[in-house]
C-alpha cells in the first residue's frame, strides 16, 4: 500500500512539474518567429504576379510592422495592433477569393519554412479565418 501511495505521489509531482503548454505566440517562434513568418510571407507576395499588384502603393516597411503587430497580438503575444480594421484597410481593392487563397498559401508556406507545427498552423489560420469577410470583394 505504501508503495502505491509513493508511486501516486511521484506521478502527481511529475505531472505538476511538467511544463505547461506554450502559447500559440511561442509556438510560432515568439518575436523572431513571427517576424520571420511575416518576412517570408512578404517575399512570397512579392514573387506572386497574381497578387503583388494589390501592394503596389503600399508602404512595405509600415505594412510589415503592422502585420507583425497583428500576428503577434492575434496569437497571444505582447503586441497591440495599431492599424485600422481589416474592412477599412481592404475597401476598394476588389480582392477575390483566388487572391485571398494565394495569400493564405504564402502564409502556410512561410509557417512551414519556419517549421511551425501543423497544429499551430491550423490554430493560427482559424484565428485569421473570420477576417475573410472583411477582406474579400471590398
Amino acid at each position: 500500500m505504501v508503495k502505491y501511495l509513493l508511486l501516486i505521489a511521484t506521478l502527481a509531482l511529475t505531472a505538476c512539474q511538467q511544463k505547461p503548454e506554450s502559447s500559440l505566440y511561442q509556438r510560432l517562434g515568439a518575436e523572431t518567429g513571427v517576424e520571420n513568418i511575416v518576412d517570408s510571407l512578404l517575399s512570397g507576395i512579392e514573387q506572386d504576379p497574381s497578387i503583388v499588384h494589390h501592394f503596389s502603393d503600399t508602404d512595405i516597411p509600415r505594412f510589415r510592422r503592422l502585420l507583425i503587430e497583428q500576428f503577434c497580438e492575434l496569437s497571444g503575444g505582447p503586441c497591440k495592433y495599431s492599424g485600422v480594421s481589416m474592412q477599412e484597410s481592404h475597401t476598394g481593392f476588389q480582392i477575390t477569393q483566388a487572391h485571398f487563397d494565394a495569400l493564405v498559401n504564402h502564409l502556410i508556406a512561410a509557417m512551414q519554412q519556419q517549421k511551425v507545427a501543423i497544429e499551430a498552423q491550423n490554430e493560427f489560420l482559424a484565428l485569421l479565418a473570420p477576417m475573410y469577410k472583411d477582406v474579400v470583394y471590398r
